[in-house]
């Protein structure tokens, strides 16, 4: 008896009803429609006599009264019911279309992905247009397309053609997957924008491409991306109000462009990444108002340019970072705001470039930082209206120049720093304002040089340094 009142299972389906067998349902309404009847008609009954008792004289229920007011109830629950039957039937219908689109376009998921694991390369990027007109037409898998086609990039990927597992065509390919993302990322109030999806590149291989002017709002993950010859384009790109991860990101050979990037109101990560060989261009990016982190990344061989760039807002953190060989340049880079850290960085070999640069408010912290080798040029900087501190820091090998560089009402702090073997060079920079700490320094057989340096209502502790004239 009990199985012969469960409801029967619906077909699986999403868009399947689950509806119960008509042999239960048709006799169940017949006495439901019997029951109403009689209650309405005991109803009107009552209703009438009432109203016929209060009478003077009293007078006798007129039954064609009561059956016309049955009737009519009766007439006006069938109408409503009639409607609910309608829209269970207007229900059936959508469920229907609903799942032959689903099918359909499951079917064409199912051909795109084979079209993507095919041996020739037309085939293929067939599979990746394929793929992009699915996620356009079905919104509740577009995730899962953008998934397939950035999966695509991290399979392993052989770019030197002369190699026995390079695959003919594969670079094109990969290139028009690329595209194909740019375009969906160019304008997030189009219906198909893909701005606020995940794209997973992780430990993918690119020899070029093209992000250019992209904006990323949900979470872009770049971890352990190799950045391997050609050029791969950032530039004008927006990663705000996301999270975007190149942590132990490999940048070696080509040019890897972003210029004029906007890194703001988000979290950046560039942990662990390695910057060699090759070019990596930051000039005139923003880092606003969120997280930067480079800590424990290593610039080594080639160039990385963050000339112009802009770092202000709450934390930039370059905390033991590994600057070695090529050249690192900041030149006229603002430094405004918030916390600027690269303690513990290291400074040896190759060149790396603060000329110019400012440094206003806030704290930068290069306390406990090791400057050898190579040339860390601070000349021209501008320090001011904050606290700078290289205390713990050490000075050996090499050059470190700030001449020209104004530190002007704040505290710059060289307390317990070490000066040795190497050349420390304040020439012709002016002191005006503000503290400046050279207490507990130690300088066993440096040189370091306040030639025409100018001190104007500067407090300042020498600590081992002789005072220089005019100090």
């Amino acid at each position: 008896m009990a199985l012969s009142l469960r409801r029967r299972e619906a077909p699986r389906g999403r868009y399947t009803p689950n509806l119960w067998p008509v042999w239960l349902v048709a006799p169940a309404a017949l006495a439901l429609a019997l029951l109403l009847g009689w209650g309405i008609y005991q109803y009107a009954h009552d209703y009438f006599a009432q109203a016929a008792a209060d009478q003077k004289p009293p007078k006798p229920v007129n039954v064609n009264d009561v059956l016309k007011a049955t009737v009519t109830a009766l007439t006006l629950v069938g109408a409503v019911l009639a409607g609910l039957y309608a829209y269970r039937k207007q229900l059936l219908s959508e469920g229907d279309a609903h799942r032959a689109d689903a099918s359909q376009l499951a079917d064409r998921y199912t051909t795109a992905a084979e079209q993507l694991g095919h041996d020739q390369a037309a085939v293929r990027l067939a599979g990746v247009y394929a793929l992009a007109r699915l996620a356009d037409d079905w919104e509740e898998q577009r995730q899962v397309c953008i998934d397939v086609l950035c999966a695509y990039l991290r399979i392993p990927y052989q770019p030197d053609p002369t190699q026995a597992d390079h695959k003919a065509g594969e670079r094109e390919v990969r290139w028009t997957i690329i595209r194909v993302i740019r375009s969906h990322l160019l304008d997030p109030t189009e219906p198909t924008t893909w701005c606020t999806y995940t794209l997973d590149f992780t430990d993918a291989t690119f020899d070029g491409g093209d992000l250019s002017h992209g904006l990323f709002l949900g979470t872009v993950d770049f971890g352990g991306a190799q950045f391997s010859g050609g050029t791969f384009r950032f530039s004008g790109a927006d990663f705000s109000d996301g999270t975007v991860d190149f942590d132990s990101a490999d940048f070696s050979g080509g040019t890897v462009d972003f210029r004029g990037a906007d890194f703001s109101g988000g979290t950046v990560h560039f942990r662990g990444a390695t910057f060699t060989g090759g070019t990596v261009d930051f000039s005139g990016a923003t880092f606003t108002d969120g997280t930067v982190r480079f800590d424990g990344a290593e610039f080594s061989g080639g160039t990385v340019n963050f000339r112009d760039a802009e770092f202000s807002g709450d934390a930039v953190d370059f905390t033991i970072a590994e600057f070695s060989d090529g050249t690192v340049n900041f030149s006229g880079a603002t430094f405004s705001g918030g916390t600027f850290r690269f303690d513990g960085a290291t400074f040896s070999g190759g060149t790396v470039h603060f000329r110019d640069a400012e440094f206003c408010g806030g704290t930068v912290d290069f306390s406990r930082a090791t400057f050898s080798d190579g040339t860390v040029n601070f000349s021209g900087a501008t320090f001011s209206g904050g606290t700078f501190r290289f205390d713990g820091a050490m000075f050996s090998d090499g050059v470190v120049a700030f001449a020209g560089a104004t530190f002007s009402g704040s505290t710059v702090d060289f307390s317990g720093a070490t000066f040795f073997n190497g050349t420390v060079n304040f020439n012709s920079a002016t002191f005006s304002g503000g503290t400046v700490n050279f207490r507990g320094a130690r300088n066993p057989g440096g040189m370091v040089v306040f030639s025409d340096a100018a001190y104007r209502g500067t407090v300042f502790s020498w600590g081992p340094f002789p005072v220089p004239p005019g100090a």
